[in-house]
């Protein structure tokens, strides 16, 4: 059975495939499942192949979100001819299921990416005081299992439930454990994290604004409005888009900044930590949270630039 409740907004179109479907459907948790256990028992040299069946497999079977991809990256890298639509997509589905492996692998083995880092300057300049600091990222590459590879400092990562509830159920249980695994570390200087899924507290903001004001970090992701809650119109490619307005209302409830913050996958277990300068919302109003929100949208811009294949909308955006 499906949910009554409303999938996230920009969350794939649904149609009548999910119901018939069921746990069967690409949203469903059949193939969490299968994903884990593919990486829990196949052997390193095998997944090049494997990756690349399922990346087939899925490009061809889901001509809705392959479309909405094509429009997407239209809009930022400009027409093209169909074949290279194609290539465009494929290759943004091949990077996304290698990020999803990935993570399987970090959350199952402990395994760690090597990663570099840029920018670095900001971030040693947002955590020069006691306060802490709010995370922003997109769905840009390594973007899930980012923020939880902070060291120092303790992070609060909000997240949006999977679409369907058994799915969500697992993607829960898989991100506990993680939890008390990161938690258990602690005492060895590493960051630990807490995840807060969106729907679960209606005083989940009082709970961010505490955790901020006793310098935890709490990481969010500004490319894309929340299920509910206030949103703000920004333009990104010179086009409208609306963004929760969430993440600069708690910056300046909390009085901390917005630091931008991408993780690209470069390679096997490779990753680049890209830092952008931090955002202050200084604004009254409605107005002073568009205003903080605009220029977030301009760093999501440009990490989308930097590498558009990495960028993992799957619903068009844009008519």
């Amino acid at each position: 059975m499906t949910s009554d409740v409303a999938p996230p907004t920009h969350a794939p179109e649904m149609g009548p495939m999910r119901r018939w479907l069921g746990g069967l459907h690409f949203t469903g948790v059949f193939w969490y499942r299968l994903h884990r256990f593919g990486v829990r028992v196949l052997p390193e040299w095998s997944l090049t192949l494997v990756v690349t069946l399922f990346t087939t497999f899925f490009f061809c079977a889901l001509g809705g979100i392959r479309r909405a991809i094509a429009d997407n990256l239209d809009v930022v890298l400009g027409p093209c001819s169909w074949w290279r639509r194609q290539q465009r997509v494929y290759r943004t589905l091949w990077n996304f299921a290698w990020c999803l492996s990935e993570r399987y692998e970090r959350l199952e083995a402990g395994t760690e990416s090597l990663e570099s880092a840029e920018g670095e300057e900001y971030w040693r300049r947002s955590l020069a005081g006691d306060q802490g600091l709010i995370l922003v990222t997109a769905h840009i590459g390594h973007w899930e299992v980012g923020a939880m590879q902070v060291h120092k400092r303790h992070v609060h990562v909000v997240r949006e439930d999977e679409i369907d509830p058994k799915a969500a159920a697992f993607v829960r249980e898989l991100f506990n454990q993680e939890q008390s695994a990161a938690q258990s570390e602690e005492i060895a200087d590493k960051a630990g994290f807490t995840m807060h899924f969106v729907r679960d507290d209606p005083a989940m903001g009082l709970r961010l604004m505490h955790a901020l004001r006793n310098g935890d970090l709490v990481a969010v992701q500004g490319d894309r409005p929340r299920s509910s809650g206030r949103s703000c119109r920004v333009k990104i490619f010179d086009r409208p888009l609306d963004l929760a307005a969430g993440p600069a209302a708690l910056a300046r409830a909390a009085g901390v900044v917005l630091l931008p913050v991408f993780v690209f996958r470069l390679g096997r277990h490779q990753s680049r930590v890209v830092f952008r300068p931090p955002v202050e919302v200084t604004g009254a109003g409605a107005e002073g949270l568009t205003t903080a929100m605009q220029e977030v949208a301009g760093h999501v811009e440009w990490a989308i630039r930097r590498d558009p294949l990495q960028w993992f909308c799957f619903r068009r955006l844009w008519s």
